[in-house]
């Protein structure tokens, strides 16, 4: 056992370099060395987690083992790396400020006067260093969001920084910069690197890498200039452009020696490769030969913001995409459908292969997903809902092959005359009490499938691997081959499927695909003669990684294949 190590990653000139990709390819490499590695990130937001926060303002809500809403990146770390995350790899400013005054509160520290510095950076470190206890790892990677200079995000610096001074041996910094690349000259420019460098210094911070984010790979020249003002050698300074996919950089940075180089700094020994990266470079090879290509609509209602449109609030389900076509050999075109447009417009039958409706909250854009879903339906064309995908198919049902005209969501319409989709009854109390945060079904859950479905086969046909997250996220051992047809997915939802109307519909075609053990919630529901036709109310997308795609996504991609 090796004395726990961290390794500090921040952003300079600009958010949205990749700081996430870096941290979680960070861990991949040197997992493949045979440490034992965690990911945490660090956001700056008062938000004691990403539960309550638009996904337009930052991105897709991931959701951990445990039922933690954290950002995104914990989604790519638990992709590259392959470990199931909980809710210590996750910390907000607002979770260390809420602690350290519900600590003064009761007496915590005895009298003292309570201050930033040493009572909220302490705090700081010993979540970082609980996560790695929790994790049993060796080596901590710890992504400080935003960038460096921000007011807000000083005291995760100060804490680092803290850190380093008292086990100088067991810390390193890696820097993330933007050289942006100037066309009209045709030359990477240095200067805003070096000035997030000094901004570094500044506050006390030498870092041991710079890793260099442009479209263009940088050329030894600039090396040598940002090694002299920026006070590094020059083989410290790694090179991360632009690249056809995020699934190469492991591989283009053990190319610069990059494990290699951070274990030197962290003293521990260069261990020969365990052959986690050879199983990835597999995978990715994959992606190379996929040369079929299939066209996807992505029905939903969060890509807008001002005059561009996002796709990270979707990330996992892009992802998990990707991810289930390349191992069938698709190459996926995914054309990003605004709900609220739909209302309005029409597909034509000829657009798309597939169709997905992925999650969503609120009335905004429900009509649009809905007449998505009856398209899908109708015209024959492989459909997979998600959570609020699952809902929109069980309305759409209700109303046009059931009858039951007006049938909805209590969440879109509270006086529905028939509400197919309800509130789950413990939600009740928690929405008269506005305590929204942290409150809806979350995390792993058991779900039982039923024989003799698309979903059943699904998981019996791809999803056999005891250690993918699906078996090995579990209370129990369950088993396809056994009576119960267990497996854990995870979730994140306030409303289910309204039991009372289940014989209507199952009595006009529906089938009930997955449940809770005790039969009361319903799990996933499908058409049977349909080319596929599956809706979930878990989020699959969460636990799909490169080296075990999701089963749903694969028979999806699958019945694509098989029908066009």
């Amino acid at each position: 056992m090796v004395n726990m190590k961290y390794i500090f990653i921040s952003g300079g000139v600009v958010s949205g370099l990749g700081k996430g990709i870096t941290s979680a390819s960070v861990g991949l490499i040197l997992k493949n060395r045979g440490y034992r590695v965690t990911n945490i990130k660090i956001d700056m937001y008062l938000n004691v987690d990403a539960g309550t926060i638009r996904p337009q303002e930052h991105g897709e809500v991931f959701v951990t083992k445990d039922g933690m809403e954290t950002d995104q990146d914990l989604g790519n770390y638990e992709r590259f790396i392959g470990e199931s995350l909980d809710k210590s790899n996750y910390i907000t400013t607002g979770q260390v400020y809420k602690a350290v005054i519900d600590r003064e509160r009761a007496f915590g520290y005895e009298g003292e006067d309570v201050e930033a510095i040493p009572h909220v950076t302490d705090e700081i470190t010993d979540r970082i260093k609980r996560a790695g206890k929790s994790n049993k790892a060796d080596i901590v990677i710890v992504e400080l969001g935003g960038t460096v200079g921000e007011y807000q995000n000083s005291l995760f610096f100060e804490a680092s920084r803290i850190l380093r001074l008292k086990q100088p041996k067991d810390v390193i910094q890696i820097h993330v910069t933007y050289l942006p690349f100037l066309k009209h000259i045709g030359e990477l420019k240095s200067k805003p690197a070096q000035q997030s460098t000094h901004l570094l210094n500044a506050i006390g911070i030498q870092p041991d890498f710079i890793v260099t984010r442009s479209e263009k790979s940088i050329d030894e020249k600039r090396k040598e200039k940002l090694a002299v003002f920026c006070n590094l050698n020059k083989e410290n300074i790694i090179d991360n452009p632009d690249v056809r996919s995020v699934y190469v950089l492991p591989e283009h940075f053990e190319k610069q020696k990059f494990s290699e180089k951070i274990l030197k700094k962290l003293g521990l020994k260069v261990r020969t490769a365990s052959g986690y990266l050879e199983k990835w470079n597999k995978f990715v090879e994959k992606k190379e030969r996929a040369v079929k290509t299939i066209k996807i609509a992505m029905v939903g209602k969060y890509f807008a913001t001002g005059d561009y449109k996002l796709t990270d609030s979707y990330i996992s389900v892009i992802e998990a995409i990707k991810q289930a076509a390349w191992t069938i050999g698709l190459v996926p075109e995914l054309s990003w459908i605004n709900s609220d447009d739909f209302e309005k417009n029409n597909f034509k039958a000829s657009d798309f292969d597939g169709i997905v409706v992925p999650q969503g909250w609120g009335s905004r854009g429900v009509e649009g997903k809905i007449k998505a879903v009856k398209f899908a339906r109708e015209n024959k064309i492989p459909y997979l809902g998600l959570c609020f995908g699952m809902q929109m198919a069980v309305i759409e049902f209700a109303r046009n092959v059931v009858g039951l005209k007006g049938a909805n969501s209590v969440e879109v319409d509270k006086n529905t005359k028939y509400p197919v989709v309800h509130i789950m009854p413990d939600q009740l109390e928690y929405l008269k009490n506005k305590q929204y945060g942290g409150t809806i079904r979350l995390g792993s859950w058991p779900c039982k499938l039923t024989p003799k479905t698309k979903l059943f086969d699904a998981y019996k046909k791809f999803g056999q691997n005891k250690d993918a997250p699906w078996n090995s996220e579990k209370n129990s051992k369950s088993d396809l081959s056994k009576i119960d047809n267990v497996i854990h997915e995870r979730h994140r939802h306030r409303y289910e499927f309204n039991n009372e109307y289940r014989n209507r519909l199952e009595k006009a075609g529906l089938t009930i695909s997955g449940t809770s053990p005790d039969g009361k919630l319903v799990e996933a529901i499908e058409i049977t003669n349909h080319p596929f036709f599956v809706a979930t109310q878990f989020h699959p997308e969460y636990i799909a990684r490169p080296l075990s795609p999701h089963p749903v996504f694969l028979a999806f991609l699958e019945a694509i294949k098989n029908n066009v």
